[in-house]
């Protein structure tokens, strides 16, 4: 091999903790597997599925608040409805079914225009 390849050899050697440059160079051939294998993860590093985890996890956690933040506003409008609204329990049953069968129906694409067009035909 040429003297610069050599060098490599040598500075990735004592860069990377290896003990001899066999151990190094075996290594080096052992990772060309990774050009014909057709499963990654054999060569993929830990650290990498680690922090992926950790990403998603992150990720999870931000949606959940997000979640929570958005169900404390709907509890107030909620709340806001109820205390100006003139609305018994069996009409109340009755909108709650008609609006699960209309967000099963939509996939949950409803806009407040279809809906007040709804209610002025009630």
């Amino acid at each position: 091999m040429e003297d610069t390849v050599w060098q490599k050899v040598q500075e990735h050697c004592k860069s990377d903790g290896y003990s001899t440059q066999n151990e190094f160079i075996a290594k080096a051939i052992m990772f060309c597997g990774y050009l014909q294998s057709e499963y990654t993860g054999d060569f993929l590093p830990k650290i990498l599925g680690e922090t992926l985890e950790a990403i998603l996890s992150m990720f999870g956690d931000r949606i959940g608040k997000l979640l929570l933040k958005q169900a404390v506003e709907q509890n107030i409008c909620n709340h806001i409805i109820a205390s100006d609204t003139d609305i018994d329990a069996a009409t109340y049953q009755q909108m709650r079914g008609m609006s699960h069968r209309e967000v099963l129906r939509t996939n949950g694409q409803i806009s407040f225009p279809e809906v007040l067009r709804q209610q002025n035909r009630f």
